[in-house]
């Protein structure tokens, strides 16, 4: 299992209120945030790790006030370089269980470069990243997810730029594991966050996040109760991908394409409907998924895609560990008494 999970029953119970920081929690109240917070605190106790082998990472942004809110050790960096120091704390210390905090302006702005090359290491770490599509510590300026024509205090006339679709990034960037929530389904957040800590190798998990000050309702279409169960797509890994308040709706695969159609009519039965794999390495259809949006298509949610890869960490320590047994130096007195010259 990724992360070290250590068996339960060796450690002593833990509970939610073990993760509870004596901070007060600063968000806006109605920010998505509180919910992530909430679910990942639940989560903690349940996947047999113990605090002092717990670290939460992160950078700037309203996101990144996370470390202060859980009562592990917590390092929060810079803006944008949150990728970076997780990176170095899991290479020094594999056995950590490192979880890191960030948000759309944080990992896909100032810290896109160091994003995409942690997916691409495939370093045995866990990313939330709040996405809500605005910068909201600034105070609502565009960001890398805004959608284009929207008017915010950078873009007066309507963001001209073309916004990054986070799935359509991890995945192109190799990342192998892949999975999207929205904060108003919290049960939906604890199995995804489950599901990335087994995971050997970069976990990331795009949360629909909402800001209620300076882009209320950006993921209404997906999240309001009048339109959700027509725009949100619940996958499970080797089940058909049905959708719909009826249930009535599903995936297909069309050609290359995916196709959103209604079960029962012009002869489509539910074995018509695409079943979802999270473990093939072909990414084809799971960077189709990771972009469906409405009104075409539902939002697809839940682990997209989770495949098999070695990490950066183990291929690094097999490496020491085979220097160690060649090399004549042991000790560092061995290095001080080798001479003043060395060979390479």
């Amino acid at each position: 299992m990724g992360n070290e999970v250590t068996d339960v029953k060796e450690l002593p119970a833990l509970t939610k209120e073990d993760f509870k920081s004596d901070q007060m929690v600063k968000w806006c109240p109605g920010c998505g945030d509180h919910a992530i917070l909430s679910s990942f605190q639940k989560v903690l106790p349940e996947l047999g790790v113990r605090k002092e082998n717990v670290v939460v990472v992160s950078g700037i942004g309203c996101s990144s006030r996370f470390p202060y809110y859980v009562k592990t050790y917590g390092f929060h960096g810079i803006h944008g370089r949150a990728a970076a120091l997780a990176s170095g704390i899991k290479i020094t210390n594999p056995k950590l269980n490192v979880w890191m905090a960030t948000g759309d302006g944080d990992s896909l702005a100032i810290g896109g470069n160091h994003f995409i090359h942690v997916l691409r290491r495939n370093i045995d770490i866990n990313i939330l990243l709040f996405n809500n599509r605005i910068y909201g510590l600034t105070k609502g300026q565009y960001s890398p997810t805004t959608p284009t024509g929207r008017k915010t205090k950078s873009s007066p006339h309507g963001t001209i730029e073309h916004p990054f679709n986070v799935g359509e990034l991890a995945i192109g960037a190799q990342g192998t594991f892949f999975a999207r929530a929205v904060d108003t389904n919290p049960k939906m957040i604890t199995r995804v966050m489950h599901e990335a800590a087994k995971h050997k190798g970069t976990s990331l998990i795009e949360i629909l996040q909402n800001c209620v000050i300076f882009y209320n309702n950006v993921h209404s279409a997906i999240t309001s109760k009048e339109t959700k169960d027509e725009n949100q797509l619940h996958l499970v890994h080797g089940e058909p991908m049905i959708f719909g308040k009826n249930k009535d709706k599903g995936i297909m695969l069309k050609g290359t394409q995916l196709q959103a159609v209604h079960i029962g009519k012009y002869g489509i039965t539910e074995k018509d409907i695409l079943v979802h794999d999270e473990t093939t390495y072909d990414s084809g259809i799971h960077l189709m998924l990771a972009k469906m949006a409405p009104p075409t298509f539902p939002v697809a949610l839940g682990v997209i895609r989770s495949v098999k890869n070695y990490t950066y960490e183990d291929k690094l320590e097999s490496i020491i560990e085979t220097e160690k047994e060649i090399s004549s130096i042991k000790c560092v007195d061995d290095l001080l008494n080798s001479g003043k010259t060395w060979e390479i």
